[in-house]
């Protein structure tokens, strides 16, 4: 904190240069606009002096890497020690094709998976149900049983690669596919590591991918949580999601808020069900965008971190260090990605890679060039790898921890950002909390004030997007996409019927029974659903016995 004298005097030359110096320049070279903002519209002053962080305490606002708060980052060394995991979110097609691009992608020096499912996979359906024609395989891998999930993982041990599974209603379906190829191939799972991101709550407020109702999702999170606890103590059990909040329209502010709001939910819930918070609040994980704006998205990483750190140590009593910690992955902002001339948005993916690695991310996906277009190509998912290894390699952003901290405009900037997003949760609680704010269409409503506001700015000019309204030119149609065969669906109605036909089918309804019995009761899934996939009962299987005996959601029509 600095001394009232000082603070006074430097108050004063601000003053003094404002009229004696900046208001002759003014006169003669009006600034570019009246006024300046970030991208998520938060206001910018012109200059930044020590006054605007004269409340900072270093100790406790700030202190230092791998201590509460955090702001600094979750590890003493961070980037010196070790980088983080390079993480390439990947899946199309078949499990084979899908298989084929992991290893490519490892063998050019990616360090860990991350698995993008097709949509029927990721609401439940077999890939022979009606509601999955013409989506097979088409925006992930269409995974139907241990089956495709044995081809998936073909030669890549699971006890030597970390592997982060984009997957929220049949989590629990999906977790326990990888735990059966791990057991089948030798591995000893408590060994396992990855994250599932089984974040149900942003799926109702924002990307759309659930299947059963809020009190039943909740509880198949919270046997995940136990169960993991007991028997895959290296798994993340969850990935808090801000990402696709941010996709959807959010800001900055309300993707934190929103997302830590989601994160009390899941700690409540689970302290509900008897668990201890310093048992599994420790496998907690986090998943945020990067957005454009360099310097607002390094603060918002930062008020994210002591944020969550306050409200785990205050609200919830988390005795831990390790239950303090904000850990999270970062990708890349998929919205901000342009189809008019695609070779831009390489130095979009670069700015934000930058943004993640600044901000302190402990793993980070780039987008490719061509995804506002199709599925990435080979070359340009090498490319967008690339990004990351030079900002790692090249950049030296990595050689000195949190560096851009005690910058006057960041620092007030990740005051602002925790400050608004506290009073958000604040607004959320007396909501009576993150599910009662859904189901009232809060979230949403803010959600999609947001991307309003960011279109309208978009086609008045207000805000620039380079190549679409602004620096246009003439293009030619783009080649080279990669393209789905529209086959695909048929491929996998075959190995379906052919997995059915050689399958146990008396154990399989056995499995299926049993699952549903406990799914009527109030015993942890897991090991029952753990068993159908062992008997390769297929994923569209199991969910429709949990469909039989949860439902599925409806959203309030007035949402």
């Amino acid at each position: 904190m600095i001394e009232k004298d000082e603070l006074a005097r430097i108050k004063a030359e601000k003053t003094d240069w404002e009229e004696n110096k900046l208001k002759k320049v003014l006169d003669r070279f009006p600034e570019r606009k009246k006024d300046f903002q970030t991208g998520s519209n938060l206001s910018v002053d012109r200059l930044y002096t020590p006054a605007d962080t004269a409340a900072m305490d270093y100790s406790r606002d700030l202190g230092f890497p791998g201590e509460y708060p955090f702001t600094r980052g979750v590890q003493p060394t961070m980037y010196r020690g070790r980088l983080w995991t390079m993480r390439q979110y990947a899946g199309f097609a078949t499990a084979e094709e899908s298989n084929e691009r992991y290893k490519y992608l490892l063998a050019q020096g990616q360090t860990g998976l991350s698995i993008a499912f097709d949509l029927p996979t990721q609401i439940g359906y077999d890939s022979d149900h009606p509601m999955a024609a013409g989506e097979v395989g088409k925006v992930g891998v269409a995974i139907d049983s241990l089956a495709d999930m044995e081809v998936l993982f073909d030669g890549i041990p699971l006890d030597k690669v970390s592997t982060s599974m984009t997957i929220n209603a049949p989590a629990a379906i999906l977790l326990a596919m990888y735990v059966a190829v791990a057991e089948k191939q030798g591995a000893a799972t408590p060994k396992l590591s990855g994250t599932i991101q089984n974040d149900i709550l942003k799926e109702y407020a924002a990307r759309g991918t659930y299947i059963f109702p809020p009190k039943p999702s909740m509880r198949l999170i919270t046997d995940i949580f136990a169960y993991c606890a007991r028997e895959l103590p290296e798994w993340n059990t969850i990935s808090i999601s801000g990402y696709h909040i941010r996709e959807a329209g959010s800001t900055a502010v309300q993707e934190v808020a929103f997302t830590l709001a989601n994160g009390i939910a899941y700690v409540e819930a689970a302290i509900r069900a008897g668990l201890d918070v310093d048992v599994f609040a420790p496998r907690l994980s986090f998943f945020f965008n990067s957005h454009l704006d360099l310097l607002e998205e390094v603060a918002k990483f930062r008020a994210a971190r002591r944020l969550w750190a306050k409200i785990m140590r205050e609200r919830f009593g988390a005795k831990s260090p390790k239950s303090w910690m904000l850990r999270f992955h970062t990708q890349t902002a998929g919205s901000t990605l342009t189809a008019q001339q695609p070779n831009n948005n390489i130095i979009r993916v670069t700015l934000q890679a930058l943004a993640a690695v600044l901000g302190g991310t402990q793993s980070l996906h780039t987008n490719s060039r061509d995804e506002a277009l199709s599925l990435p190509t080979e070359e340009s998912v090498r490319i967008a790898l690339r990004t990351q290894q030079i900002v790692a390699e090249e950049s030296g952003v990595t050689e000195t921890i949190d560096p851009l901290a005690g910058s006057y405009y960041l620092e007030s900037l990740t005051d602002r950002i925790e400050a608004a997003a506290a009073a958000y949760i604040d607004r959320i609680d007396k909501l009576g909390g993150a599910v009662a704010a859904i189901e009232k269409g809060f979230i949403q409503k803010e959600i999609h004030e947001s991307a309003y506001l960011y279109q309208k700015e978009v086609e008045d000019g207000t805000r620039s997007v380079v190549g679409v309204n602004k620096y246009q030119i003439e293009e030619a149609p783009p080649k080279g996409l990669l393209v789905v065969d529209p086959r695909i669906g048929e491929r996998q109605e075959q190995k379906l019927a052919d997995l059915r036909g050689k399958r146990d089918g008396a154990r399989v309804a056995q499995t299926l029974a049993a699952l549903r019995t406990a799914a009527q009761g109030e015993e942890n899934l897991l090991p029952y659903i753990l068993d159908a996939v062992r008997a390769y009962a297929t994923l569209g299987e199991m969910c429709d016995v949990l469909r039989e005996v949860f439902g599925e959601y409806e959203p309030s029509a007035t949402l």
